[in-house]
């Protein structure tokens, strides 16, 4: 799922590093593909600060998350069709289709959640803002981040673009993962392809994506007793 997806399980934290937490592989992923870490091998560092334990525990819940999501029916389902749907719209581009649906499918779920005032995209960033900056480095370098000043800068240009706002709008929605895609693919765009496949994603989003809480619900029941 992406960001406003894994921030919906979590908006209702009171502690900023729980949310922060909840986002950060994502992050740490946008920030540089290389990036990986694996913090509950340091819990014993960890454990004897709180916001650490926030922080960890968000990451946990995140894990947790896309784990149910990307094994459930309605993923496969969805993903299936989108890739089907917009397959001709992709001809000519070295795009997987598979791979085009599945981050449209995570983007359209966040488009949802704004349009549905299901979240709050300025309290999504108010949590990021909020976040103890200390307890976040010392988290990262105790997981043995290799690069944590870079990942200050991209998490401060993260926070200054409130680029999220655009995910209100299916055509910058669109853009958005072309854009991702980029970081995979080297072509070129004509904007008639990206209202071409807006148009396709619309269409899908109001006849096939009405069902759209029910992913919510099911993972929200799977992580009851999730710690």
């Amino acid at each position: 799922m992406n960001f406003l997806s894994h921030f919906y399980f979590e908006r209702f934290a009171t502690s900023p590093e729980r949310v922060v937490g909840s986002l950060l592989p994502d992050l740490l992923k946008n920030a540089d593909k290389d990036f990986v870490i694996k913090p509950n091998n340091f819990e014993d560092q960890l454990c004897g600060n709180p916001l650490h334990m926030d922080l960890l525990k968000g990451w946990n819940g995140h894990i947790e998350v896309d784990r149910l999501f990307h094994n459930a029916d309605y993923f496969f389902h969805h993903t299936h069709a989108i890739k089907v749907l917009i397959k001709d719209e992709l001809a000519g581009l070295p795009i997987r289709p598979s791979f085009f649906a599945h981050i449209a499918l995570e983007l359209l779920l966040d488009h949802l959640l704004i349009a549905h005032k299901a979240i709050s995209v300025s309290k999504f960033y108010v949590a990021l803002e909020k976040v103890n900056r200390d307890a976040l480095r010392s988290f990262l370098n105790i997981s043995q981040l290799k690069d944590t000043p870079k990942f200050d800068v991209f998490f401060d240009r993260f926070i200054a673009s409130q680029y999220i706002y655009e995910y209100a709008d299916v055509a910058q929605v669109t853009r958005a993962l072309f854009q991702i895609c980029k970081r995979l693919w080297s072509f070129d765009l004509k904007e008639e392809r990206v209202i071409a496949v807006s148009n396709k994603l619309t269409q899908y989003m109001k006849e096939d994506l009405k069902d759209f809480h029910d992913v919510y619900q099911y993972i929200h029941y799977e992580m009851i007793d999730f710690e």
